[in-house]
């Protein structure tokens, strides 16, 4: 059936995305009172999202029709993972001492948890919630929920594939991610005002995070570099090398599974998709112990960002504001899960007698991801916003394991 859309060639709507998305950064980062005052309101990266979504809306562009979501899950998200996780360095995160990671799991643990406490705490007042499977079922959306919580965009994406999420319900998981994550990030960042009270309240010591200021400083004072011709060229061919070589290994372990071991279709080993994400996971993992980390000093991480963001784009192509309107419940379910996440945080933090910069950044690296965590960090002092990027990538390392074992319990409480 054709498309009634306004816009069918995608060579259009992928110019429209990138004069959209250019438009968000240019004014995010304007010195203009009025955008400074709209930012402070709208993150930029709700923007990212709910323009495009704007556009399928009102049938500029019909994303069910588009394939700029098939081409930037399958050609930019394991490109941008590989980036990602090629700046992981696990012993600075461990120097960032065992309260650091420690809050950071405590996230990671209570949105695993907070998904299906949810999912039953609103089978209560809506039966139909659970007792059903297929596409559209609210479980499988949950897990895109789950990925991005621990993760960000790319593992999202990436449970929408491996648990063939359909697209309404994705559409409708999207908006709640999107507006029931910076509800909680515009929290966040209100008790970074109020940080040095809330310590001083908790007894928390605060001497390490001084101490990690200058170590973060002196870092990208002696690391950070301008990006050349050669560097960006490095950063491409890792990006996509390893895209390719996941690319082959999923082609040959997906059927492998599927005509031998039928039976692990239930832990998506089936699927070649949940093969691509693992492996270029575990391959940049593996090279973040070698000297291609420092490819990062270069801006791997912003070139695999300026991927991520197109991707994030071209998930909201998918969105139907309209529908968020017929569905309150999903919204319930999105903040009753926030709410067992901030708990839990609040808990362990107060036990260990945490910083709330630690509480803080631990939540959001694992709520907002790279995106927004640099953001809660640098709340605090902006020397800090490397921290928020080094624990939200480290949630890109979790974000697929953890939100596929997320999506097993909740298939388990489900059906």
């Amino acid at each position: 059936m054709a498309s009634t859309a306004l816009v069918t060639n995608d060579a259009v709507a992928l110019g429209i995305l990138a004069t959209i998305l250019g438009f968000v950064f240019y004014t995010s980062s304007s010195s203009h009172p009025f955008w400074q005052k709209f930012y402070r309101f709208i993150p930029a990266l709700l923007l990212c999202y709910f323009l495009p979504s704007l556009l399928n809306t009102f049938g500029v562009i019909d994303g069910d029709t588009s394939q700029l979501y098939q081409v930037a899950s399958r050609y930019l998200l394991p490109a941008c993972l590989v980036l990602l996780i090629l700046s992981v360095d696990l012993k600075a995160i461990l120097g960032l001492g065992p309260k650091a990671v420690i809050m950071f799991l405590t996230g990671t643990i209570g949105i695993v948890i907070g998904g299906p406490i949810a999912l039953l705490t609103v089978s209560f007042i809506e039966p139909s919630l659970i007792g059903v499977d297929g596409p559209d079922a609210v479980w499988r959306g949950m897990t895109t929920l789950a990925g991005s919580w621990i993760g960000g965009g790319a593992n999202q994406a990436a449970m929408k594939e491996i648990y063939e999420v359909g697209g309404n319900i994705f559409s409708v998981m999207v908006t709640v991610d999107v507006i029931v994550a910076n509800i909680w990030m515009a929290v966040l960042l209100f008790l970074a005002s109020k940080a040095k009270e809330i310590d001083a309240k908790t007894g928390a010591d605060t001497t390490a995070i001084d101490t990690l200021k200058n170590k973060v400083e002196q870092y990208h004072a002696e690391n950070a570099r301008i990006p050349s011709l050669r560097d960006l060229m490095l950063i491409v061919a890792v990006g996509f090398g390893i895209t390719g070589v996941a690319h082959i290994a999923a082609d040959f372990l997906g059927p492998y599974f599927e005509a031998n071991y039928p039976w692990t279709e239930d832990y998506s080993f089936t699927s070649k998709f949940f093969w691509l994400v693992v492996i270029v996971t575990t391959i940049g993992l593996a090279m973040s112990f070698s000297p291609m980390r420092h490819l990062e000093a270069a801006g791997a991480s912003k070139v695999a960002s300026a991927f991520l963001y197109i991707l994030v784009a071209t998930i909201g192509l998918h969105m139907d504001v309209s529908k968020v309107l017929d569905t309150p419940i999903y919204f319930l379910v999105g903040i009753i899960w926030m709410i067992v996440h901030a708990s839990f945080m609040f808990l362990i933090a107060k036990l260990i007698k945490a910083p709330l910069f630690y509480m803080a950044v631990g939540s959001q690296a694992n709520v907002g991801g790279a995106a927004s965590a640099p953001v809660v960090a640098a709340a605090f002092h902006p020397a800090l916003a490397p921290v928020g990027v080094l624990l939200a990538v480290f949630g890109y390392v979790l974000g697929t394991y953890m939100a596929w074992i997320c999506g097993q319990i909740l298939q388990l409480v489900a059906v």
